[in-house]
């Protein structure tokens, strides 16, 4: 049962909110895109041959991501039980803090401790800030203000290129680290959600994974915002971070550099990104603007697994096209968030971004696994790929479109009566 409060129809445009959840967005990605970008130099200046840089970057890469999933849980939690403001400014401390550490590790072991903290404080960011500026935002421009906070973030990749281009990796990390630090410095005046306000007046539980696991419909509802979101990360966590591993196997005329990938395919995001939040204010539908995002960004990878023999520049062009095509996460976050009561809000934005970012790691063990049984690691990844985009358009044509869904309603117990009631 849902219920709604009158009381809180008005709604004040959060500029401080909008700007803070952006900002550390961009620091948010300029981290987790740096390790792809800067993964074969630093783990080669650790002793590491070229046989083990691909391993132990997928070892890395998935000890990162798992850090993602484990503070996803309890970042969620936290700010559904604490508020919105203390997850977005203490993931962002954690993950600034982890990014300076990992500047001076001279080990793959402490290269491996710095990137799961560091993993773990990213977890909560995005979700919270997200949460935050939804809640403070009328329906019909709630688009418009996540998708600033999504362009402005995701503009943290082109920035991590940069910086990767111009400094030693290990100046790169301190750099993430002291523009967060910079950003929690500025005390950028942030009020908290009116909608969490209110709902820690009542007597309903917040922050209770258990709402979600625990009722069929609730969890049917989440594991399906979590297939939506799959083709993003199999694009950019397989096919855009083994650039280099696929640009070889298929004979590209060239050697395709990484953090060259990373940044063309994020700088294409900020314009999907822009694109997208426009096209579902258009057409007024999350879910329509979200299905064609999702077929365009199907055609961009077959176009990639087309580039058999091609020139480098060809290769790279089709990656900016993938950018363009997959930089619907910020639609897709409003849609995740828009799903679920204020009491569980926080928990589910926070934890299905991460989930999906997390579920790398068994896209990356399936991508091993077919390439063992089938001696292809093109074949195995396009068998991934289908796997990825199925479940994603079949969990489009599941799901509520919640453009006009006032923000406003409760996750109610079967069993237990409000005070909002």
């Amino acid at each position: 049962m849902q219920h709604s409060n009158p009381k809180l129809s008005k709604y004040k445009l959060p500029v401080a909110a909008i700007l803070a959840a952006a900002l550390g967005y961009f620091v948010d990605v300029y981290d987790l895109l740096l390790f792809s970008i800067i993964r074969v130099p630093s783990l080669r200046s650790l002793g590491l041959n070229s046989g083990s840089v691909t391993q132990e970057g997928i070892y890395l890469l998935n000890l990162q991501m798992t850090g993602l999933m484990v503070g996803g849980v309890l970042w969620g939690i936290l700010g559904d039980r604490k508020g919105r403001l203390t997850v977005l400014f203490g993931s962002i401390l954690i993950y600034s803090l982890a990014n300076i550490a990992n500047g001076f590790v001279h080990s793959t072991e402490a290269y491996a401790v710095c990137r799961f903290i560091a993993g773990f404080g990213l977890a909560g960011e995005l979700g919270a800030g997200v949460t935050l500026v939804a809640e403070l935002m009328p329906s019909r421009n709630r688009g418009y203000a996540t998708c600033f906070v999504a362009v402005v973030g995701i503009s943290g990749a082109v920035a991590a290129f940069f910086t990767a281009k111009l400094f030693d990796w290990r100046i790169s990390y301190v750099v993430g680290g002291a523009l967060g630090i910079a950003l929690l410095l500025m005390r950028i005046s942030v009020a908290e959600s009116a909608l969490f306000l209110q709902a820690t007046k009542t007597n309903v539980k917040r922050g209770n994974i258990m709402m979600i696991i625990g009722n069929k419909d609730r969890l049917r509802k989440y594991c399906r915002c979590i297939m939506i979101g799959l083709p993003l990360w199999f694009v950019v966590g397989v096919l855009i971070s083994l650039s280099p591993e696929f640009g070889k196997a298929f004979r590209i005329n060239g050697v395709v550099n990484a953090g060259t990938a990373v940044a063309l395919c994020y700088g294409g995001s900020v314009l999907g990104g822009t694109l997208s939040g426009l096209a579902s204010q258009l057409l007024q539908s999350r879910v329509k603007a979200a299905v064609a995002f999702t077929l365009l960004s199907a055609g961009s990878v077959v176009a990639f697994f087309l580039m058999q023999n091609a020139s480098l520049a060809a290769f790279y062009v089709v990656t900016l096209f993938m950018g363009i095509s997959s930089g619907y996460w910020a639609l897709f976050i409003t849609m995740v968030t828009e799903q679920f009561g204020t009491n569980v809000r926080a928990t589910v934005s926070t934890t299905v971004p991460n989930f999906v970012r997390g579920a790398v790691v068994p896209m990356m063990l399936l991508l091993n696994f077919f390439t063992t049984f089938l001696s292809s690691m093109v074949v195995a990844a396009i068998i991934v790929g289908i796997l990825c985009f199925g479940v994603a358009l079949w969990s489009l044509t599941k799901v509520k479109d919640t453009f006009y869904l006032d923000l406003d309603y409760l996750e109610n117990d079967l069993h237990e009566i409000r005070e909002s009631k």
